[in-house]
Formats: structure tokens, C-alpha cells, sequence
């Protein structure tokens, strides 16, 4: 038996990759009974809760808590021969042999961007433990890898980097009319301060005057208020154009993104940046910045900027509007380069981590 934590199925970014592999794991690894941990009521909204492999338990504590640490070592089945933690909040007690997905080290990399000691206590702590005790260790890019032997030294275990994945749905949006209604930049995240909007609002004041578009930012409004402050402070000053959707739905965010000028993306930090991939599937051309994964990631397919200078940010931003060329080019190699990423291959190659563990 594989046991399962997908406690985190009801989140954005960590809930996009165990809606995407749990069902090719599942049907790949058909031969193997698969127990799965977390909210049974929205487990069962899936068809592959009812998979004849599959058995569902129950997981009700808090991520990050001291009660996960014993109730999630207590309802793994004793038959489990491989215990598959999606995060890295693994259980201490647990003594078979785990399997560990790591996405990004930004608790422990840029410590000054993280609000509360006690988080960066835990990260840091979490992330030695993984390293001692989990048999392998899947991370979402080579940069992770790469900055989890940074701060974590280089450990026993075997580290696989497996990039994510782009939903078919993204090559064959209909665009249908434009959302907005005038031409617009788009950014697309939540708003913390690694995401660094302050820079591409302070960029884009430089611009108003240069170019028509707004600038259109999608994501949780409460975010806006307990992510990064200065995000609001910055774009008041610009008035109207600068707009906060809020959260809107996958139909309307996908038109959003087909009928954008430009995709902006200029994180600090990112574990892989799978919204830049998901612009350019749907042909949209992407500015991306040159930190942390972004580069292993987009490849030849961006533009690049220096996301700690908004000067650069500007700059770069200007040469697309004002290049049609250079957009129609980054649209054609956008599509072409994220075909290259497939939830299949990333659920493949995690198969295949998993029956080298089961050998």
C-alpha cells in the first residue's frame, strides 16, 4: 500500500499538483492498493476517490500543527510500504520509509521577506528533518534542489527534480470578447512580498503616460491587505489603472490571460512559476524576471528583467509594446515551450521514483 497526503487538495498552488497527478498516479499505479489522506467530503468529489485501488481516511488537523504530528503518524495504515508526504510538513513519529515533494525553500531563503521567526524556525527545522529522514525527495525544479542542498547540506537520499506540469485546457482557451473591455498588462499570483509587486506598479507608474493599457492584477483581495501593504499604497497612486479583480474563476481567468497585451512576472523567488507557463500556452507573451527557477523554466520563451530594479522592469515592459514583432515571436516559442511541460511526464517520472522505492 502507498499512503497519501493530500490534505492541501483545496489550495492553489499545492492543490493544482495533486489534482493533476493523483489521477495519472492512480490509474498508473492501478496494481497497488492507494490510501489517501485528508477531507473525505471533498476527496469524493473526484472521480478518482472511487478508483477500486483507492481507500479514503479521514485526516482532520491543521497543517503545520502539533496535533498533525500525531494524528497523521496514527492513521497511516500499518500496511503502508511507502508513506508519500506532498509537503514537507512530514510526520516525526512515522518510522517506514516516505517519500517527500519539496516546492521552493523561500521560508528559509529570504528570511527578511517572511513575517514571524517562529515560521522560519519551523521551515528550517522541517526542511533538516526531510533531509535526514525521507527516503527520496521530489523537488519541482532544479533550483529547488539546488537550494535544498544549499541550506540543507547534501544529505543521503536521492533528490528528483520533476517540473510541473500545463493543463491541456490552457493550449484552447475561447477567448471569447475581452474581459476588461480596454488593453491591459496582467499579473496573476497572490500578493506577498516576494512577488514583488510594489516594483511592477512603481514600473508601471512610470509608463502611464507612454502606453494606453492598464494594469490588471488578479488574486485574492484579502491578500492585498495581508500580503504586502505597499502593493495598495503604490497602485493609489496611479488611480484607475491599476485594477484588483480579486479572485475570479478558471473560464474568466483563462480569458484574461488570451487577451493580454503582456504577461508581468517579476517574483523574487519561485520554486518553478507555473502562471508564465500558463500565459504563454495561452499565447500570450510572457516578461518574466531572471531570479530564482524562472530562467530554468521559461527558457529562450521570455523576456527578462532585473526584478530588484524598476527601472529594468519598465525598460523591458516598453520594449514589448513597442515591438509587435518581438510579441508575435514570444507567442509562437510561449506555445511551443510549454508543450514541453506535462502533467503526464511529471506523474510518470513520480511513478517512477516511487517503484524504485518499492523495489
Amino acid at each position: 500500500m502507498i499512503t497519501i497526503d493530500i490534505r492541501w487538495l483545496h489550495t492553489s498552488g499545492i492543490g493544482t499538483y495533486l489534482k493533476n497527478i493523483l489521477p495519472l498516479v492512480i490509474g498508473e499505479l492501478y496494481y497497488k492498493k492507494i490510501c489517501l489522506l485528508g477531507n473525505v467530503e471533498e476527496m469524493q468529489k473526484f472521480n478518482w476517490s472511487i478508483d477500486k485501488n483507492v481507500y479514503l481516511i479521514e485526516a482532520q488537523s491543521s497543517m503545520y500543527s502539533i496535533s498533525e504530528q500525531f494524528e497523521i503518524a496514527n492513521i497511516i495504515p500499518k500496511e503502508t510500504q511507502l508513506y508519500f508526504a506532498t509537503h514537507y510538513n512530514i510526520p516525526l513519529l512515522y518510522k517506514g520509509k516516505t517519500m517527500v515533494t519539496v516546492y521552493d525553500l523561500f521560508h528559509v531563503a529570504m528570511p527578511n521577506l517572511v513575517r514571524g521567526i517562529h515560521k522560519r524556525i519551523y521551515a528550517n527545522f522541517m526542511f533538516n528533518l526531510v533531509r535526514k529522514k525521507a527516503d527520496a525527495i521530489i523537488t519541482i525544479s532544479q533550483f529547488t534542489k539546488d537550494e535544498l542542498i544549499r541550506f540543507t547540506g547534501k544529505g543521503s537520499q536521492e533528490l528528483y527534480p520533476i517540473h510541473l506540469g500545463v493543463e491541456e485546457s490552457w493550449f484552447n482557451i475561447d477567448p471569447g470578447n475581452n474581459p476588461y473591455g480596454k488593453p491591459y498588462l496582467l499579473y496573476v499570483g497572490n500578493v506577498k512580498p516576494h512577488k514583488n509587486l510594489s516594483r511592477l506598479i512603481r514600473a508601471f507608474g512610470m509608463l502611464v503616460d507612454k502606453i494606453p493599457h492598464d494594469l490588471v492584477i488578479i488574486g485574492k483581495k484579502d491578500g492585498f491587505i495581508t500580503g504586502d501593504k505597499s502593493v495598495v499604497h503604490e497602485a493609489a497612486k496611479l488611480g484607475n489603472r491599476v485594477q484588483f479583480t480579486g479572485y475570479v474563476e478558471d473560464k474568466l481567468l483563462r480569458q484574461y490571460f488570451a487577451h493580454a497585451e503582456v504577461f508581468v512576472f517579476p517574483s523574487l523567488y519561485e520554486g518553478f512559476g507555473l502562471p508564465p507557463l500558463e500565459a504563454m500556452a495561452a499565447g500570450c507573451p510572457v516578461l518574466v524576471s531572471n531570479a530564482a527557477s524562472l530562467p530554468e523554466v521559461c527558457e529562450d520563451a521570455a523576456i527578462y528583467c532585473d526584478p530588484y530594479n524598476h527601472e529594468d522592469i519598465a525598460k523591458k515592459i516598453l520594449l514589448l509594446m513597442k515591438d509587435s514583432s518581438l510579441r508575435e515571436t514570444l507567442r509562437r516559442k510561449g506555445v511551443e515551450h510549454a508543450r514541453k511541460f506535462t502533467w503526464e511526464k511529471c506523474a510518470s517520472e513520480t511513478c517512477s521514483v516511487i517503484n524504485r522505492l518499492l523495489l
